[in-house]
């Protein structure tokens, strides 16, 4: 990317700009514009985005720690596939990172913080009514962000959201049933009422088991043993949705 010659050279500006290249990769590649397994080439990518090569070879670093693609030797870089097993992995982190979360919101919440997650429930508990599958997903993953801004753990925090950004990888098909959209729901309120009546334990123990029942739930709507969850299909539009729960 050519240099303003009236402005003075600083590293930080070529920190920002790789910095603004792996958001904009990041964001093609969890919202399936880019899809798993396909090879990312760092010239397309530089002209597409109108910068130099320099600071997509470093986004692709940071994509590379964030779990979302592999850099391979005599290859180059790849979006991630993610396997069966590792899939299973992911969910039993996050749902024992998440039981963790609910149980330190318990301890730590405030009145606010209470009203937020009955309003949560409440508009879920619409979108079930009105039999809208997308509305519900949307009011679900703020439900979620809810407790994990709100848990005053910044640590876990980041942990967990790495965690979520790998499932996106193979996301979005779960809760695509009624049925299961009410599990879900029911699920969602054990955990409101566990934290906003401060009871830790139950709380943590309710994040647990909604987090393994959707996994649960996610694995149902697979073959029994697939190679790649993230393997582009008909149905690879809506996998997102269980990792959410």
């Amino acid at each position: 990317m050519p240099l303003d010659e009236h402005k003075p050279f600083h590293a930080s500006s070529v920190q920002s700009l790789t910095v603004l290249v792996q958001r904009e990769v990041e964001r093609r590649i969890l919202t399936g514009a880019l899809p798993a397994g396909e090879r990312l080439s760092e010239s397309a990518l530089a002209a597409d985005m109108g910068v130099s090569r320099g600071p997509v070879r470093e986004a692709m670093r940071g994509l590379e720690q964030a779990g979302l693609v592999d850099i391979i030797a005599n290859k180059g870089v790849v979006i991630r596939e993610i396997g069966y097993d590792e899939a299973v992995d992911l969910y039993d982190l996050r749902g024992t990172l998440f039981g963790f979360m609910c149980e330190t919101m318990a301890r730590r919440r405030t009145d606010a913080q209470c009203a937020v997650l009955r309003n949560k429930l409440n508009a879920m508990a619409a979108a079930i009514r009105a039999d809208d599958t997308d509305l519900y997903y949307r009011l679900n993953i703020q439900f979620h962000a809810a407790i994990v801004e709100q848990c005053g753990n910044s640590r876990a925090r980041a942990i967990y959201d790495g965690i979520v950004k790998e499932m996106h990888l193979f996301r979005r098909r779960g809760l695509s049933r009624i049925e299961n959209m009410e599990a879900s729901m029911r699920e969602h309120a054990a955990i409101a009422e566990a934290i906003i009546s401060g009871r830790a334990e139950a709380a943590r123990k309710a994040g647990v088991v909604h987090l393994r029942n959707g996994r649960d739930r996610f694995l149902a709507t697979l073959d029994p043993a697939p190679e790649s969850l993230s393997t582009p299909d008909q149905g690879s539009a809506d996998r997102s949705t269980a990792a959410a729960e």
